[in-house]
């Protein structure tokens, strides 16, 4: 069937279209702008096309033989998302009927109880359910409550929320019931439901096999997470508003994304029926389970401490370029390039020779101090040296490192076996430059676990101007040096 995915640089329609094109689907995937599509790993396999929702002209080509068409954008984020969403569903309704879509597939919300006053975002995912189940086009909508999954922003407000307060005091709806469910399972309803019987015109409640309040969410994430259990005091008097300002100035999710996300948690979010399990027979994944495979906690634990691994990691964990700057939790770099006067080879003859005997080329007091406190509380420190000075292999320790990837003159990449609040890294990587020069590249990266690993960063940030800018200087200057021709 030939699919069309509007929202495809949104963080599920991005996740979407490659579940679509390994289900042997053709997809067509919809984007104001197809230069945002351009370095999205899946985009090749698919027909990228410009269209906008606001404008109906535009949607007669889009959907032209389109059998299943997904309804996945919405404008959260805008003060006037509820015009919006409503005026984009009626066109694409409207454009779909006449183009004879044989389904349209839509992600909602959850219902709030009929007794309550929902929520400005949860009444505008409802209206647009409404209309897109009035095209004359069958429909399927698929309420889904909190969403975990990296990059979600239900899941990234849980995420900063948890890891940098140990102790909280709350609003009152962390005590409301949630059926949170795991991107993965979302991912695979979507694409179940391209597959209904075309008698099929209706709603579905999805969720996941765990109902939680917010406060055991936050809890369960702390320890899957390997932090230790948060202090959580709710208190009545914070507001929704009150509440989406603290969201906003604790997590970086932005305000005007908090508020709405916020708003809608005064309503409990759990599912009434389980209906899709008629079509969809392999139950939800619980929510732990979830958690673990949005910090790409894999039960390799070789695979699990690595970097970059896209090989190993669950394909929806993945960060994709589409996916916004606050989403994935924090990760802190401090990166230094320098031009060298000497060939690559040279280059790379001193990282190659980095630690044991020979150093780390900066401040050796700094760094044997620095050994010295982690042998204190029960690391490694540097006394392991290296067992080889000239040549490095993948899995050996060097010092308080492990070399976990390594280019023969390209790339060496170390992961940090120290006692550190987080996981950390150091790359070093040399490139050719212009007439015999090369260029040399050094990254440290940082991902702090709890507000602990906040401070630990915050903590060695003024030592780095000094520890890894000289570290670059003086690798570079090696190089050099070991590149000048010796007199006779």
């Amino acid at each position: 069937m030939r699919c069309l995915v509007t929202g495809a640089t949104g963080y599920i329609g991005g996740r979407l279209a490659p579940r679509l094109l390994a289900a042997g689907h053709d997809v067509r995937a919809l984007s104001r702008s197809a230069a945002r599509l351009r370095d999205v790993p899946w985009a090749p396999r698919a027909e990228v096309v410009e269209g906008d929702l606001a404008d109906p002209a535009s949607l007669e080509a889009v959907l032209e033989g389109v059998d299943v068409a997904y309804f996945l954008v919405h404008s959260l984020g805008q003060s006037d998302f509820e015009r919006r969403d409503r005026e984009a569903a009626d066109n694409f309704a409207r454009a779909a009927y006449r183009k004879g879509v044989r389904r349209i597939v839509y992600l909602g919300g959850p219902e709030p109880p009929a007794s309550e006053k929902p929520s400005a975002h949860l009444r505008s995912r409802a209206e647009v359910g409404r209309i897109l189940l009035d095209s004359g086009v069958p429909t399927a909508v698929l309420r889904a409550p909190v969403i975990i999954g990296s990059g979600s922003a239900s899941f990234e407000m849980l995420r900063y929320l948890t890891e940098r307060l140990p102790v909280m005091v709350t609003p009152r709806w962390v005590r409301n019931r949630i059926q949170p469910i795991a991107v993965r399972d979302v991912l695979r309803y979507l694409v179940a439901a391209a597959e209904l019987p075309p008698e099929v015109n209706r709603g579905f409640d999805i969720g996941g096999a765990d109902v939680l309040t917010y406060a055991e969410m936050m809890q369960r994430y702390a320890r899957v997470a390997g932090l230790r259990r948060r202090i959580i005091v709710p208190l009545r008097p914070l507001s929704p508003w009150l509440s989406a300002h603290w969201v906003g100035a604790i997590t970086p999710v932005p305000n005007a994304i908090a508020r709405p996300l916020v708003g809608s948690l005064i309503h409990e979010a759990v599912a009434h029926e389980h209906d899709i399990g008629r079509y969809v027979e392999e139950p939800p994944l619980g929510f732990d389970e979830a958690v673990r495979l949005a910090l790409g906690k894999i039960r390799d634990a070789e695979v699990e401490t690595r970097w970059s691994n896209a090989s190993g990691r669950d394909a929806d964990a993945e960060p994709l370029p589409s996916d916004p700057e606050w989403s994935g939790g924090t990760i802190y770099t401090d990166v230094r390039c320098r031009e060298v006067d000497a060939p690559v080879e040279a280059l790379w003859r001193i990282i190659e020779g980095i630690g044991g005997e020979n150093g780390w080329y900066s401040f050796p007091l700094a760094w044997s101090v620095r050994g010295w406190l982690d042998r204190l509380v029960g690391g490694v420190g540097l006394r392991r040296g290296r067992r080889d000075q000239h040549r490095l292999y993948v899995g050996e320790a060097l010092d308080w490192w492990r070399v976990e990837e390594i280019k023969p003159g390209e790339l060496l990449r170390l992961r940090a076996e120290m006692k550190v609040p987080g996981r950390a890294w150091l790359e070093m990587s040399a490139s050719p430059g212009p007439d015999g020069t090369s260029v040399y590249r050094q990254r440290a990266l940082f991902v702090p676990r709890g507000l602990a690993g906040h401070a630990y960063w915050a903590s060695v940030v003024p030592f780095h101007g000094i520890v890894f800018s000289g570290m670059a200087r003086n690798i570079a200057r090696g190089a050099e040096v070991g590149a000048r021709p010796r007199r006779g």
